[in-house]
């Protein structure tokens, strides 16, 4: 379903064209996720865009590669996608891509298996993964293999989305699958699927930038005052969850009436060090993510692109020249 948010332009932090468009931002959750990236929904609906001076409307779509062929095509200004995505289309020679921030940048993830299933265990078991070559496969393959467990000694079977993922692995159709901490403790019976690989450990054993919000060469151009609009909006409800963490159970519960009060606070606490209060891109963070990246599947035979290539600093740097850098977390570096 496409939200808006009413313009306010009284209050509106940049002077924005009267009669622009609706700023479209396309993302990859079908409703507001029980992860930190969920500050895109509760941006709008607390009214951080509107604060900002932007009108908002969110598109809604399966999975990275949806996400960056409705970019390219014009269906929106900017994608909340995987870095692995944006990197191979600028490692293929696509030039028009720029990465300007990331609202949540170190996905929560961990590794949960059916009742009785052990790390030791796993070899010739299926497991579940969004879709071939996705973020979640090429991320839990590289932690997997830290615990001597290689794709090959795996069935992989794509079933899409992680709620999906969830009740086949509660259903015991699959013997594990790579989830967020949000999913697997939203999830009835969670108690008895074992955790594999904590969240810290899936971390530590791929430190990566999962995704970031990426817009067009013409966008930046055409639509600059409103990427950065978005940004500042994004920014600053990230900071208001970071300074009160009842802040975020209060927004969700509103957001997602399903969800128990009780998993909410206790994810809050989770999340208290993961807000992006400085817009979440990094230069020596997207760096390391790269290298680290390029070690993977799907990049043979391809050169790997600067840095400039895919990211673009100024609109963000612009933002903090504004509102300054919140020296709480999310360390600001070049």
């Amino acid at each position: 379903m496409k939200l808006k948010a009413l313009m306010m332009v009284a209050v509106s932090v940049f002077a924005l064209p009267a009669l622009a468009e609706p700023f479209r931002l396309i993302i990859t959750d079908m409703e507001a996720p029980l992860v930190p990236n969920s500050i895109v929904d509760i941006a709008l609906s607390e009214g951080y865009f509107a604060r900002a001076g932007v009108e908002v409307e969110l598109i809604r779509v399966q999975q990275t590669p949806m996400a960056l062929a409705a970019l390219q095509s014009g269906q929106g200004e900017m994608a909340n996608v995987a870095t692995e995505g944006l990197l191979q289309l600028a490692a293929r020679g696509n030039d028009r891509l720029r990465a300007v921030m990331s609202p949540d940048k170190a996905l929560p993830y961990l590794i949960a298996g059916k009742p009785d299933m052990t790390l030791a265990a796993l070899k010739g078991q299926a497991f579940g993964i969004g879709r071939v070559g996705s973020l979640d496969q090429m991320l839990s393959m590289k932690v997997l293999g830290r615990y001597s467990v290689a794709q090959e000694d795996l069935q992989l079977v794509a079933l899409g989305q992680p709620d999906i993922r969830a009740r086949a692995l509660l259903a015991g159709r699959i013997a594990a699958t790579t989830l967020s901490v949000g999913t697997y403790l939203a999830l009835p019976g969670h108690e008895a699927l074992p955790v594999l690989v904590s969240a810290e450990d899936y971390h530590a054993a791929a430190p990566v930038v999962s995704k970031v919000n990426a817009v067009t060469r013409e966008t930046l151009d055409a639509r600059g005052p409103e990427v950065e609009a978005v940004i500042t909006a994004l920014t600053l409800a990230a900071r208001d969850m970071s300074a009160d963490p009842g802040a975020w159970p209060r927004a969700m519960a509103k957001l997602r009436p399903d969800a128990d009060p009780g998993v909410l606070k206790e994810l809050s606490l989770v999340y208290r060090t993961s807000w992006a209060v400085n817009g979440g891109l990094q230069g020596p963070e997207l760096r390391q993510t790269s290298d680290w990246l390029w070690e993977g599947e799907g990049f043979e035979g391809l050169t790997q692109p600067s840095l400039e290539a895919w990211a673009d600093f100024a609109p963000l740097d612009r933002v903090l020249e504004r509102i300054g850098i919140d020296e709480t977390g999310d360390r600001h570096a070049r």
